[in-house]
């Protein structure tokens, strides 16, 4: 039975790779560390020519292989327009929000390599000003950067090198609570990366070779639909999505479990796969729910959409306040991380 002390060691990865700003199309430093730290695993481990990472975690039937699929690019935003004020109009990348990122801090990517920090408000920001702040729909068109720059026009944000399409990058706030809570936006997908991190070093530390070979897909272009749409090794049999679980009203799962998908707003999932996910989970002691995403959309729906001839499932940990300020709890992470092991037999 895996030790607890890989999902520990998940989290600790988790916090270094939600460290890196990651936005969808942004994604290359995240990529190369994704890489390294496999590497580092002793798995063999390269960047697709799209950019994300394909993983060999090793196993003997090439035929019937497993590909594990996590991303890691999350939400962010890109500079749609050098204001005349000095300020930034956004575009969201993703399903960023603008009323979860009203006064976040940011930073401001240029492509020049200079980093500058800011905040996201909405325009005309002082309650004492503006008398219509509370009943002001928060759009990205009434939303700003307000840099931390002395800066009040066009020109002079242009000379700190920033222009339009540079990317906008919001601080993660990760933080692990005593009671073992997991706090960070970002988290999806991230956590996700640490956990199959977790599991390769399970299998590496205690010399496992799986029945079936394993792959993992670590992609960097899910959060705009298409980042498991590539990159899909010959033999792959069965893919997973191995991404959060969702937790809210009408759904069984919390925090400190994990989360099966049976359909998505893409569908069923494999029903034959959603099965032997179930009973990995009873065999291995997992503490797991089984759900029903009702605005939800994974990685291997691309992989499917793309054309590739596989059965499919999604797992992951729960996770609450999804694409806002994220929560989830070790506990998930182990029971994700038992389905894991108890789907390979490992």
């Amino acid at each position: 039975m895996i030790e607890k002390i890989y999902a520990d060691y998940a989290w600790e990865q988790t916090v270094k790779l939600l460290a890196i700003d990651s936005p969808s199309g942004f994604t290359s430093r995240a990529a190369e560390w994704v890489r390294d730290a496999f590497s580092q695993l002793g798995c063999e481990a390269k960047i697709t020519t799209k950019g994300g990472v394909l993983i060999d975690l090793g196993g003997k039937n090439e035929q019937d292989a497993l590909f594990l699929e996590a991303h890691a690019d999350t939400l962010g935003c890109m500079v749609a327009e050098v204001k005349g004020n000095g300020r930034l109009r956004l575009t969201n990348l993703g399903g960023m929000n603008p009323y979860n990122a009203e006064a976040e801090n940011v930073r401001v990517y240029t492509r020049s390599g200079r980093v500058i920090e800011g905040t996201c408000q909405l325009c005309n920001a002082s309650i004492h000003v503006n008398l219509d702040y509370s009943s002001t729909s928060r759009k990205w068109d009434v939303m700003e950067i307000v840099l931390d720059e002395d800066v009040s026009s066009a020109a002079e944000t242009r000379a700190l090198g920033i222009e339009v399409g540079d990317i906008v990058c919001f601080d993660p706030r990760t933080r692990r609570t005593e009671s073992g809570y997991l706090k960070s936006r970002f988290l999806d997908d991230k956590l996700s990366v640490g956990i199959l991190l977790g599991f390769a070093k399970y299998l590496k530390d205690n010399a496992i070779v799986p029945e079936r070979k394993v792959y993992a897909h670590v992609t960097v272009y899910e959060e705009v639909g298409h980042g498991g749409s590539a990159s899909v090794p010959a033999g792959v049999t069965e893919a997973i999505s191995v991404d959060m679980g969702c937790v809210g009203n009408g759904l069984q799962c919390t925090e400190k479990q994990v989360s099966i998908c049976a359909k998505d707003s893409g569908g069923p999932y494999s029903y034959e796969v959603v099965g032997k996910l179930i009973e990995a989970a009873k065999k291995t002691g997992a503490d797991y729910a089984v759900d029903i995403y009702p605005g939800y959309g994974s990685d291997v729906e691309a992989t499917l959409r793309a054309g590739f001839d596989i059965r499919h499932g999604l797992i992951g940990a729960g996770v609450y306040a999804s694409h806002g300020y994220e929560r989830s709890h070790i506990d998930g992470v182990y029971s994700t991380l038992k389905v894991l092991c108890g789907y390979l037999e490992v």
